[in-house]
């Protein structure tokens, strides 16, 4: 399968040393330690070791002189943790048209506000509007690692979200929850029930209701490339 080189960042090896707080990270960069802002507010557990090789982008202004956007992961890839790497590799694919759950489409509006909720895009496609959001799956599971998971720690925020394309697929919206299975080498994904309990149900509820959920996944490569390995995972939910 060709991959679809989706981004080109400004990357710079790091080592992580520590979590400080939610946002913020200290690494190694040349042999000084920097701060570094982290986006992805999941717990990021089996990446975040001690000692760990990272790829850092530089950032100019505010409280960190980096952004942590991903750990080495499988044959040198990274595993892409920041999340707003994540949507501009979306977002690029969708542009390509590489995507075959949103083939024809085009993102119609960003942070579109449903309810309570903001919702991550309205896409317009040939058969109409799809309400949808979009989440990052960067926990590996099964016995050769083969799932992207979601969420590593409960949500509720995801859990609202869910809820929210449960309603509007009811008074007769299209709705679709997708996730970014962020990692190297993964083919299926599916929710991360010890994670948050409550997603994994809310999930298949959305199933059956009609909310359509699909998945896809990107990697980076070591010179700074982001691009998209398979543009369609199997979902279990």
């Amino acid at each position: 399968m060709r991959e679809s080189i989706l981004l080109k960042l400004n990357v710079v090896p790091c080592t992580f040393i520590e979590r400080l707080n939610r946002f913020v990270a200290l690494v190694e960069v040349c042999g000084e330690t920097r701060k570094a802002l982290v986006t992805n507010t999941g717990r990021l557990e089996e990446f975040m070791i001690p000692g760990r090789r990272a790829f850092c982008t530089p950032k100019s202004g505010g409280k960190t002189d980096f952004v942590l956007v991903a750990f080495e992961d499988l044959n040198g890839r990274g595993a892409v943790i920041d999340t707003r790497t994540q949507a501009k590799a979306f977002e690029r694919a969708v542009e390509l048209n590489t995507i075959p759950w949103l083939r024809d489409c085009r993102i119609k509006r960003k942070e579109v506000t449903v309810g309570k909720s903001r919702l991550d895009y309205l896409f317009e496609c040939p058969d109409g509007e799809i309400y949808a959001e979009m989440k990052s799956a960067v926990l590996r599971g099964g016995e050769r690692g083969e799932y992207a998971m979601y969420p590593d720690c409960p949500s509720t925020r995801g859990q609202k979200h869910i809820r929210e394309l449960i309603k509007l697929k009811k008074v007769g919206k299209r709705a679709m929850i997708f996730f970014i299975g962020a990692m190297p080498g993964v083919e299926r994904f599916k929710p991360y029930e010890r994670g948050d309990p409550e997603i994994a149900r809310l999930l298949a509820e959305a199933k059956r209701t009609g909310v359509e959920v699909n998945a896809l996944s990107i990697s980076l490569l070591p010179e700074g490339k982001v691009v998209l390995e398979r543009p369609s995972l199997e979902v279990e939910v």
